[in-house]
């Protein structure tokens, strides 16, 4: 039997405190749908709900639960924007796909927010904005000329004074902030598990516990098996993220599954939660490995980065990060730390996600190198689409091949 996500991360704060998961039994049975989705992460989630939405008939399959994944495991911060800025990133696109990335990317908080009051989703929403704060000197130039970018694109970033960023942050540590209003917060497995409820209302097929072990070519279609199933389709969606295993090949070495750690306290008393995040501005740090960190709804902080590339279920492997907090406030040096966990996301080499079409009617859509909350689900949106019959250039990102990463020799991540 798969394991939940309570067992494979059993000190993960997000199964105690996100709304109760849908019912998505194991598929035991044969079926016959237009589209067939394998991953139950927000891009294949969002996915199957526009699909259905739409009148289309598909299933999803997962091989643990909906949310599994990065999907449940993120920091639950709703940010706008790739890795690079967007004059870079529409150099590196072209004239064609870096703008339609870039305004989708800059303009996704706004997707996802917008769909979750349609939807009515539960999922401790807070639209408090994003900091994104610098600490030294060489990155106060860089967030400056990301703003002016930003800005001549039609997002309100605003640039904060040091008082300001301080009193908002709780700390003196940061020289320069810039601040997209757009931005916030949610419970990240919350949102996905009421994205399979929503998508199931709409009519689309959910089951977990039901990994593809095979993933065949028949005739103008497709043949999907599980352990106890088939599911032929016309078209497939593999939306497995940096959980991708062997099922299309040289996938898994195209991406590098890196561990991203969390650790969130105990709930703070009122009073030390109003000198830490009074706002509940959700914050990340400038550079190349960045720190973030919010406080959620019960007034927890939540601190997440860098850790161990591995599974992680040992407290002490989170010390660097309980350490950071700590030099940060002070006053959080007798608060207890009750939960550590961490999970896979993937990176691509250039850092941008990737759309793959390998073979006719077989679809591979990965890659959001830890951009993907609101990335992830805006993308679900447009790829309904082309699933649904839209010309592939019709989409925000170009079809490129497969293409394995060099320093990877062989083998499948797991």
């Amino acid at each position: 039997m798969p394991t939940p996500i309570e067992l494979d991360a059993p000190n993960c704060l997000y199964p105690v405190s996100a709304c109760p998961p849908a019912a998505s039994p194991e598929l035991t049975s044969e079926l016959r749908v237009e589209v067939l989705v394998v991953g139950g992460g927000y891009t294949g989630l969002s996915t199957a709900l526009h699909l259905a939405e739409r009148g289309r008939s598909v299933a999803l399959l997962e091989a643990r639960e909906p949310g599994f994944g990065a999907a449940g495991r993120n920091g639950g911060q709703v940010n706008a924007g790739l890795k690079f800025e967007p004059d870079a990133a529409e150099q590196a696109l072209g004239p064609v796909f870096g703008p339609r990335l870039v305004a989708m990317a800059l303009n996704a908080p706004q997707f996802l927010f917008a769909l979750i009051d349609r939807l009515g989703i539960e999922c401790e929403v807070c639209r408090s904005g994003t900091l994104r704060v610098a600490h030294s000197l060489r990155h106060v130039g860089a967030l400056q000329a990301a703003a002016e970018q930003w800005r001549r694109r039609g997002i309100p970033v605003e640039l904060w004074s040091r008082e300001r960023i301080a009193a908002a942050t709780g700390t003196g540590r940061y020289l320069a902030a810039s601040f997209d209003p757009q931005g916030g917060s949610l419970n990240p497995l919350g949102l996905a598990r009421e994205l399979a409820s929503a998508a199931q209302r709409a009519g689309a097929s959910i089951h977990g516990s039901s990994p593809v072990v095979a993933l065949l070519r028949e005739g103008n279609g497709w043949r999907a098996r599980t352990p106890r199933s088939t599911v032929r389709a016309d078209r497939v969606l593999i939306a497995t993220d940096g959980y991708s295993g062997g099922l299309v090949p040289r996938l898994a070495r195209s991406i590098v599954p890196i561990f991203s750690a969390i650790i969130a306290t105990a709930p703070l008393a009122d009073g030390l939660a109003a000198s830490i995040l009074p706002g509940r501005q959700v914050v990340y740090e400038t550079g190349n490995i960045t720190v973030y960190y919010r406080r959620d709804a019960s007034n927890r902080l939540l601190m997440g980065g860098r850790g161990p590339q591995r599974k992680a279920l040992n407290r002490h492997d989170y010390r660097h990060l309980v350490s950071y907090a700590r030099s940060l406030w002070p006053e959080l040096e007798s608060i207890d730390w009750t939960h550590w966990w961490n999970g896979q996301f993937a990176l691509t080499s250039d850092f941008y996600p990737r759309l793959h079409t390998p073979q006719p009617g077989l679809f591979v859509m990965l890659g959001y190198s830890g951009r993907g909350v609101a990335l992830a689900s805006a993308m679900g949106a447009e790829l309904a689409s082309v699933l649904a019959g839209a010309p592939a250039d019709s989409f925000p990102l170009p079809v490129t091949p497969i293409r394995t990463m060099p320093f990877i020799a062989s083998g499948d991540w797991e």
